[in-house]
Formats: C-alpha cells, structure tokens, sequence
C-alpha cells in the first residue's frame, strides 16, 4: 500500500498547440496540463508471476487509475484499446436471475444497471479529451491507440484526438461490422461501429494479418488442381513484379511475396511446367498462402452471441478474435496492452492468450468480477495446454498470474448507477422539490451530488451555478449585508483541489458557504450498502459454508432470507485462501461453476491450512469476506 505523502506527488504534461487544422470546441473546455498521484491497494492475487511480471486490473475511475499507472509505466504501453462509452442515451443492464433450483418469493429474476451512457454534449467531450491525454502520457513513443465507437461522437473524437495526438498520427479508420440486419424498415440499418486508430510515433509496430479468402475468390482465381486435389493458380516467370516463391536455406517454400523466381528450384519442386506456346509458367498453391492481407473493413469477425461460447452476459461485450487481430497486428510477444474501459475483459483475455501482459481498468465492480471468472478460465487453459489456444499464434511465453488493485480506496459502492440514491440514504438527506438541481437539504446545506464515477472538476460545478436563486441572494443580501446567503454542499468521489473556492468565486457578489464531503476521505461516519452475511464452519476436516445471506440481492429478488430453498443459488463464485497473510487474497480453490451449476459449499481443508480467508461473490457481483482459524 503507498505512503500517504505519495498522493501529493503529481505529473505535468506538454501539450503543444498543433497550428492549422480546426480545433474542437466545446462549452467549458479547459486544458489538462497535470494530474495527481492515486495511491492503489492490492487486494487480490491469481497464479504466478512470469519473468517478475503480473498482470494488473484496477478497479476506480480510469482517470485515477492511468494517473496511478504514470510513476511506473510513463511511456511503456504498447497498445491502447478502448471502448469507452458511445453516448447511446441508454442504461446498460445485465440479467440477474436465481441458479438453478426454483424459489419462493414473487420474483427469481431482474435487470440490474451496470453502468449509465446518458451524457450532456460537453461533459462527453471532456470526459475523453482528459482521458486520451493519459493514453498519450502512458504509449511508447510508437505505441497505437485504438478507439471504438459507433456513428454517435466519432467524428468530434476524431477531432479531439487529433488535437492531442497530431493529425499525422492518425493511422487509419476501421470499419467493424457488429451484427446483421436491424428491425426498422424506415431507416437505413446502424450495423457497424467505427475503430480509430493512432500512433503516437511516425512507424509503429505493424505484424501482417490476413483473412481467409473466400469461395468466390478461390474459385475465380485457384482453377487448376493436382491430381491429389490440390489447388493452384498459374503465374508467369517474367512478368514485371510478379510473386514469386521466396525458399529458407533449407530450401522450404518461406513464403510468397514479390521476388525474382528462381526457375532451377522452380523445377526441382515441380512447379514449373510449360504452356502450349512453350511459355515458361509455375505453379502456386493455394495451401501455401496465408490469405488475404487485411483492409480496413473488417465484416468476417464472428458476433458475440446470446449461444456464443464466450458470451458473458456482459451488455456491450465484444468478440475476442476482433481483440485477437488488433492485438497481434500491433504487437509482439511480451508488449504491455492496455484497456482502461475493460468490461467484460474481452482485452485481456485475448492479450493472455497471445503471450502479452496487459493491464486492465473498471469503474463497475461487477466488470473487474466478471474479467476475473474470465481470466481465471483462460489461465486454466493456458496451463492445462488446450491445443485450440496454442496452436494459433507462436507464444513463447504466457503471462496468466494476474493481480486486483483497488485504486483510491474505491471501495465504496458497488454499482455507481444506483450510488446517488444509496448516498441521500446514508446521509439522511431532506427532499427537495423534483425541479431543483440540488438532491436534497442537510441542516442549513443544499447538497449536490457530483458525479461519482470520477472525480469532480471545475466543469461539474455548471450546472450548480445554472441552480443558484441569485434574486434570493438578492433580497437576503439586502436584509443583511454582512451574512451569508447560502449555503451548498458539495458531495463527491475525489475532486480538484480549487472546486470549492471556484463555486464561492462564481457566486460573487454574493457570500455563499461551501462545504466539500470527499466520500473517498470522508466515509468513516456513512454506512452506504446493506451487509451481507455468511457463517463458516469447520466439521469433519472440511471448510463449510453453513449460511449466505446477501441482503441487498435478497431485497432485489423481493425475497425474505428463508425464501431461498438453498442459498447455493444466490453465489456465483467462492473463493478461498488457506493460507491468508493478512492482506492479500490469494485463493488457492475456485469454485465457480458454469451457468445454473451450484458452488459446492463444502470444501476439504489441506493439512498445512492455518488461517482461511473465504470471499463469496453473490449474483449482484457483492462479496462477503471473512475467516476462520484452522485447529
């Protein structure tokens, strides 16, 4: 865990003015020339380290985060892929449903929110310009930047990042496409998304990738065959520029590409044969060539769909083999790939099977969850040596030991889309009438909540301002001149040091009172989310799970605790450490099974156990963790 003077320790970046192109504008812009440290606690571990390294998920605000990762990895990121949110005007929501056997209570299934993509104009745009001026801070000096987003924003973010980056560096704009067909015979179908593609420095890393050719094209083109059946085409030995065969000094076929034919080697393979003119032509096989070299459209890519084998119930989630031809195209065996917008962890469970490190980061609790159960299965294959991961790319190394890192003491909620209502809760906040700005009264405060998925800036305090009763400042100006005429409460996750003298400023001339809560600092006082509760018990030299409670899951689904015929339908993971140093979770037994599987809940205890550290993941991606002393 870092120090607490390392908070105090903050980065400045040198972003020039780049002279004749457009700039984009928008209300409030303000220049982000520095950030501070955050410090990060790591909490859990998953199997070993590879040549020192582990790789790392975070969950916080990615703003934290990237400005955390600055001390260690400035300048040391290979590729960047992000999926940040598209501004769709939606809340995202994942099913949520009892395992299993049937219950008792009136419901056994709801959508829970995972995150909110519901933005005003300018804070979007600020939100990412803030955030890709991190990236640019963290890529090598020829590292790639990939940015996916459909037809919403793309053409201001373009913009915007090319303000950071430089025009130059812009690469190429990818085309993916998402899904067929579309269910309004009124419009045109919305059927891909857009991936934008930088690179810090003039020439990055760039690996040929290809597709497979289509039946359309082989048939066009591979006419002939051998008598075994192979495919091939004919080609001339002195046409200008033709392909021809490049030969290892084994003299094995390396591959094809535009070379001086070398006619005796020509002949001693069997590949050279003569047409009826006596023209000199050779033969090239079909199964020697790697396909086609890909363009920028990409439709060939399989969709993660509801049968898919890796779909995680993840809104949003995109296929791996997309993240596998970005990945492999940019990067090469033991490079640092980063998603700071992880999700469902599509990113780093391609990463981990290509032989990369990677580094991931989350707001939603429940996506680091999901990211885990995902990583933990890829390792599992790794290590078990499945052949349909290892076949497909030569990986001399496989980095699958992983490390969870709180960033911030983010701790706090656990589903920031519900964090308002859990917050006006905890606090006892008075109501207001629905149209005014604040979200309720304590004492003699108005309280704002600012936005807790990040910290609260300068920009924030607008809509504040916009709320301000300037005619009651006047008339209690009037009736006392020398006291304060309001008082305001600003309520947040982490904030910029000057937002409350800001706010004060921006009241002139009138006095105002503004007190700021940091819930990040200030949470000692405030309980926020309804425990669970589990009891454990040794019996029999085994660890048993005697009872799970999930109170806040259990008030969801409507159900009263002996509502639940076994509380093995509310869990989707268990882990335990028998082992457990104080600090550091490092679960030696897993027990998370696939769909409406039940966790076991009964475990034999190893002989060496001392003190055992359980953690239960219920449905809602909540944990309870406790232990018990072996003997």
């Amino acid at each position: 865990m870092a120090d607490k003077q390392e908070s105090f320790e903050s980065f400045e970046f040198d972003l020039q003015p780049i002279r004749g192109f457009p700039e984009l504008r928008w209300t409030g812009k303000r220049p982000f020339t520095g950030t501070q440290y955050f410090p990060a606690q790591r909490k859990e571990t998953y199997g070993d380290s590879s040549d020192g390294w582990s790789n790392k998920l975070y969950w916080g605000d990615n703003l934290q985060v990237m400005s955390h990762l600055l001390r260690d990895f400035r300048g040391s990121i290979s590729l960047a892929y992000i999926d940040p949110p598209f501004d769709s005007k939606a809340d995202y929501k994942k099913p949520v449903k009892l395992k299993s056997a049937n219950a008792k209570g009136d419901h056994s299934a709801f959508e829970e929110k995972q995150y909110g993509d519901i933005w005003s104009n300018d804070n979007y745009l600020q939100f990412i310009y803030e955030r890709a001026i991190l990236l640019r801070e963290l890529l090598k000096d020829n590292g790639y930047l990939f940015v996916h987003l459909d037809q919403r924003k793309i053409h201001h973010v373009r913009s915007l990042l090319e303000e950071v980056f430089s025009p130059s560096a812009f690469k190429h704009e990818i085309i993916f496409k998402r899904r067929h067909g579309h269910g309004d015979a009124k419009t045109l179908g919305t059927v891909h998304d857009t991936i934008l593609v930088f690179c810090k420095g003039n020439e990055g890393t760039w690996n040929p990738t290809y597709e497979p050719y289509s039946e359309d094209y082989i048939s066009t083109y591979y006419r002939y065959s051998d008598d075994d059946g192979r495919k091939w085409l004919s080609r001339s030995t002195t046409a200008p520029g033709g392909r021809g065969p490049s030969y290892d000094w084994n003299g094995h076929t390396r591959a094809w590409r535009y070379t001086e034919v070398n006619m005796q080697k020509l002949h001693d393979d069997g590949r050279l044969y003569y047409t009826e003119n006596g023209m000199p032509r050779y033969k090239q096989y079909l199964d020697e060539m790697p396909g086609l070299p890909i363009s920028s459209l990409w439709t060939n890519l399989q969709f993660v769909d509801s049968w898919s084998g890796e779909n995680t119930s993840y809104p949003t989630q995109k296929p791996e083999e997309l993240l596998e031809r970005i990945i492999h195209s940019t990067t090469n065996p033991g490079d640092l790939v980063f998603d700071c917008f992880m999700g469902s962890g599509t990113t780093q469970a391609a990463a981990m099977k290509l032989g990369r490190k990677f580094i991931g980061a989350d707001i939603n609790l429940g996506a680091v969850e999901t990211t885990v159960h995902r990583l933990n299965k890829r390792r599992e294959e790794i290590e078990s040596g499945q052949a349909d991961l290892l076949d497909a790319q030569d990986v001399p190394r496989h980095y699958t030991g992983f490390e969870v890192y709180n960033v911030n003491n983010y701790d706090i909620f656990r589903n920031p889309v519900e964090a308002k209502e859990l917050i006006k809760e905890a606090m006892e906040l008075q109501p207001l009438p629905t149209s005014s700005v604040f979200d309720g009264q304590r004492d003699q405060f108005l309280v704002k909540i600012m936005p807790v998925n990040r910290i609260a800036t300068r920009q924030d305090l607008n809509e504040v301002i916009n709320g301000m009763d300037f005619k009651a400042y006047e008339r209690r100006q009037a009736e006392a001149p020398s006291k304060i005429v309001d008082r305001i409460m600003l309520v947040c996750m982490g904030h910029e040091p000057d937002i409350g003298p800001e706010l004060v400023k921006a009241a002139k001339p009138f006095n105002i009172e503004v007190e700021v809560v940091d819930l990040i600092r200030d949470k000692a006082n405030l309980h926020f989310k309804r425990q669970s509760d589990a009891k454990l018990v040794i019996k029999d030299g085994h660890l048993e799970i005697a009872g799970f409670y999930p109170l806040n899951l259990l008030q969801k689904l409507s159900m009263d605790t002996d509502a639940v015929e076994d509380w093995r339908q509310l869990v989707e993971t268990i882990k335990v450490d028998w082992n457990y140093d104080g600090a550091v979770l490092s679960p030696e037994l897993i027990d998370a099974p696939e769909k409406d599987a039940l966790v076991t809940g009964r475990y034999p205890i190893p002989e060496d156990a001392s003190t055992i550290r359980v953690k239960i993941t219920d449905l809602l991606s909540e944990s309870w963790e406790g232990e018990i002393e072996n003997g």
